[in-house]
């Protein structure tokens, strides 16, 4: 949710944004007109409530003078007549005010973040400014299969009894499949815990309609989500742990001297994919379950943006580690999630498709989710709360690591080289044969 300021003093500087956004004009005017309505509203209650006391005070006056002075009694008299059908008007105008600041609520947590002044201004993915790369594409002296071939020969992927249990947009990872997904799930958690200074939590994987609103999913995405309940309770199931991780300070305030906070947390991450029919229906990249490891950081405001560079640097880290070529792209203005103020999308290099695709997006909200889920923090030890900055980040999108794995290091027989990192997790499991120094998944 955006500082109340942008409604009040800066409706034009939040109109602007929202146009860099790409927003829905019929959005960008409804700004101007309800914060119009809503100021003038609590200008004219302001006003009659003067008026009243006012008034009051007088009365109280002439009443003590009318002891002595019939005139002043009639006087006193007429006075309260007035008084009372000016309590009548602003008793219309509260009734007035309060729905249209319900309407304002409801309206305001539909309007997306302010981005930073440093994000490009664009209208999509198209642009979008790369940041740097690193590593180079392997040359194939044969054409590369893509992930979905080289798992169902390998046996270590099977969407069709996916599709039996499930439906569409769901997968089956299989012996050394599933031994490999465990394993990079093992080694992001061990690198971000170990190198990088994360505390690992293991979060529920459903949550209440609070923490979906805290975290800005709610209420404008709700068809994106999967819901469930009971008679008595309604429950989310996460479409990423930052929702839990996030709203584990959710109405807190931080002590002085407690900050940053470093989370980090495996989780299935559950989406309805609303929208995208027809897009990456084969395969991994785009599915309904998928597991990811996630970090978020809460942090001083004035450290938030050195932060940010610092998370992204820790997700690149693991492909690095990895060999992976990947490209970090600063998104623009029109390509950007709902919360952030800034985000670098990191995409890697699958060969298959002859593109880099997205495996990790980390984003700086600022005091958008911290003023939703009124996160706050005390920077002296006495000090007045205030507003927390947020960050999160994938380190990574596990599944779209396992294609870029099975894809970076097949060789022309169809087996998958397994990179040196993950030997420790892998070496003597079924489905994987060592060969010297390297260790190759053979299903």
């Amino acid at each position: 949710m955006l500082d109340p300021k942008y409604f009040s003093d800066a409706v034009s500087e939040l109109e602007a944004a929202l146009r860099k956004r790409k927003a829905d004009p019929a959005l960008v005017s409804r700004v101007a007109e309800i914060s119009k309505e809503r100021r003038s509203l609590i200008l004219q209650a302001d006003t009659l409530k003067a008026k009243r006391n006012q008034a009051s005070q007088e009365i109280g006056a002439l009443k003590a003078k009318s002891k002595t002075d019939p005139a002043a009694a009639a006087e006193a008299e007429r006075r309260m007549v007035e008084t009372r059908a000016i309590g009548d008007e602003i008793k219309a105008l509260d009734q007035r005010l309060v729905a249209v600041e319900l309407e304002f609520s409801e309206f305001s947590q539909r309007i997306p973040n302010i981005p930073h002044a440093s994000v490009p201004t664009g209208s999509g993915a198209d642009d979008n400014v790369e940041a740097r790369r690193w590593g180079t594409p392997r040359q194939f002296s044969f054409e590369p299969q893509d992930h979905v071939t080289l798992g169902e020969k390998l046996g270590v992927l099977d969407f069709e009894r996916a599709g039996k249990l499930s439906g569409a947009r769901f997968s089956l990872y299989l012996g050394a499949g599933a031994a490999l997904e465990r394993a990079l799930i093992q080694f992001m958690l061990d690198l971000h815990t170990r190198q990088h200074g994360y505390r690992e939590v293991i979060p529920p994987f459903m949550v209440n309609r609070e923490s979906m609103t805290g975290t800005g999913q709610l209420p404008k995405f709700e068809e994106d989500l999967f819901k469930t309940g009971t008679a008595d309770r309604e429950l989310f199931l996460i479409p990423t742990s930052e929702v839990p991780l996030t709203n584990i300070y959710r109405d807190e305030v931080i002590e002085h001297g407690k900050l940053p906070l470093y989370l980090t947390a495996y989780s299935p991450c559950f989406r309805s994919e609303a929208g995208s029919y027809g897009k990456d229906t084969r395969g991994l990249i785009r599915q309904h379950q998928f597991q990811k490891v996630e970090l978020v950081k809460i942090v001083e405001p004035e450290k938030s943006y050195d932060e940010l560079e610092k998370m992204t640097a820790n997700a690149e880290k693991v492909l690095q580690l990895l060999g992976l070529p990947y490209r970090t792209m600063a998104l623009c203005t029109g390509d950007m999630g709902f919360s952030a103020a800034k985000t670098y999308d990191i995409e890697v290099w699958l060969p298959a498709q002859k593109a880099y695709r997205e495996i990790s997006s980390c984003s700086n909200c600022e005091d958008f989710q911290a003023r939703r889920a009124q996160i706050r923090y005390r920077a002296e030890a006495q000090g007045k709360p205030r507003l927390a900055h947020t960050l999160n980040g994938s380190g990574l999108a596990v599944g779209r690591t396992f294609i870029a794995i099975l894809e970076n290091y097949q060789d022309a027989s169809g087996r998958v080289e397994i990179p040196e990192p993950l030997h420790r997790y892998l070496d003597g499991a079924p489905g994987f044969v060592r060969e010297g120094a390297k260790l190759w998944l053979t299903g």
